[in-house]
């Protein structure tokens, strides 16, 4: 025998209530008292009663998705991030979608696409590589005031981001190494023209400044933050007549590979070569030395994005709110000292 149908009018009179009560309950329920909303939950429950969200999110003209835009779906730093976006989420009837941006097929019309076709209500990027054609087409699409930038940022865009406070967090790596006795110390960047790779940089080269050490070109890598740029500027290293005493690397995964070459070519990580990192994942503690590193609290980037987009979404939604422009909410940074950094020449 086929199962019944459960429909709004059953829950109405379960509950004793009207459909429109009903409705009005599992879409905005504070506006109903306690007892008739309680009233109105204990007939769900009983009827088996369920929402039928697409039908919902037509009627609203709502998408009832997300999208995540990620550079590189294989660079473990972004996992923490997309579980907190996801986490956000959770409890809601909003499904978190997610494209790597290294396919090839995340331009800005195909991006302005998937609101215009109402396959999302917002995006947020973790890929501050977009060009400004992809901008220029979501403020063609009318859509940039429900996207929102989260690590990654594209400079001069009028987009509100989250981020990392890279500077500071370059600043405490040449301390701590400075502290330890420290004054040849090399930096292995990121790639050309990324953001982080300028603000870890700059915040480099201000403390090196400030601290009156050595500014040798030979000493400032560049890398990409891959695996293999850091096997790439250990070998460097390795073949200079002047070698650094510590190198400070744009990214955890670039001081693995770093440390690794170096110790397969008989150079001892920390005791001839500090190496400190920028991320604190999750292999950073269990590598043999453990890393030290720059730690981002890669959950708060997450949840704040995820928080800062539904505040749009709804300000999009509401024609009596105002949209603020390019504000810019910046998370701490900590050094996190581990095994890999030493006092130069420690035995």
């Amino acid at each position: 025998m086929a199962q019944k149908t459960i429909r709004i009018r059953d829950v109405a009179r379960a509950a004793g209530v009207s459909t429109a009560t009903v409705s009005r309950a599992l879409s905005n329920p504070d506006l109903l008292t306690e007892s008739t909303r309680k009233a109105v939950e204990d007939a769900v429950r009983i009827t088996g009663y369920r929402v039928n969200h697409a039908a919902r999110n037509l009627r609203m003209q709502r998408a009832g998705a997300v999208l995540v835009l990620v550079p590189n779906l294989g660079n473990p730093f972004f996992s923490t991030i997309l579980a907190a976006i996801s986490e956000s989420f959770t409890g809601s009837d909003t499904s978190v979608l997610i494209a790597d941006t290294a396919s090839g097929e995340t331009g800005g019309r195909e991006l302005a696409g998937y609101f215009l076709d109402g396959r999302i209500d917002g995006m947020i990027s973790l890929d501050g590589g977009l060009a400004k054609t992809d901008l220029a087409a979501f403020d063609a699409a009318g859509v940039a005031d429900r996207i929102v930038f989260a690590c990654e940022w594209v400079d001069g865009a009028t987009l509100p981001s989250v981020r990392s406070d890279n500077e500071a967090g370059a600043r405490l790596a040449v301390q701590h190494l400075y502290e330890l006795g420290h004054r040849d110390i090399a930096h292995v960047t990121g790639p050309a023209g990324n953001v982080l790779t300028k603000a870890r940089r700059a915040g480099m080269l201000a403390e090196r400044a400030r601290l009156g050490l050595p500014s040798r070109d030979d000493w400032i890598i560049r890398g990409d933050f891959s695996l293999t740029s850091g096997r790439d500027a250990a070998q460097r290293i390795i073949a200079m007549k002047e070698r650094p005493t510590a190198v400070f690397c744009a990214s955890d995964q670039v001081a693995f590979a770093v440390m690794s070459t170096l110790m397969a070519a008989g150079v001892r990580v920390p005791e001839d070569i500090s190496v400190v990192g920028f991320d604190d994942i999750d292999l950073s503690k269990v590598y043999t030395p453990a890393l030290t590193t720059i730690r981002q609290d890669r959950h708060a980037l997450g949840r704040e994005a995820a928080r800062l987009l539904l505040e749009r979404i709804a300000a999009s939604n509401d024609p009596l709110a105002t949209q603020e422009g390019a504000c810019i909410e910046m998370v701490g940074v900590e050094l996190v000292a581990r095994q890999s950094t030493a006092a130069p020449g420690a035995a």
